[in-house]
């Protein structure tokens, strides 16, 4: 389990890596693509708990309060 873990860590900070070169000369970027970027990394840390594992801690997204 150790080293699927230390694999899907590596595989989420490359991910983050390149997803900070991509989006570090950008003025804005839109939430979708913050949304898209996290749901990855969030995919492949969550893999690391087995597989079924993935999905089960995903709940609806609940809004920020305006304020």
């Amino acid at each position: 389990m150790t080293g699927t873990v230390e694999v899907n860590i590596n595989e989420a900070l490359a991910l983050i890596d390149q997803g900070l070169a991509v989006t570090m000369g950008r003025e804005l970027m839109s939430s979708n693509e913050v949304t898209d970027m996290l749901l990855d990394v969030r995919t492949i840390l969550a893999a690391a708990n087995g597989p079924g594992m993935a999905d089960e801690s995903i709940t609806e997204p609940v809004p920020a309060a305006i304020q």
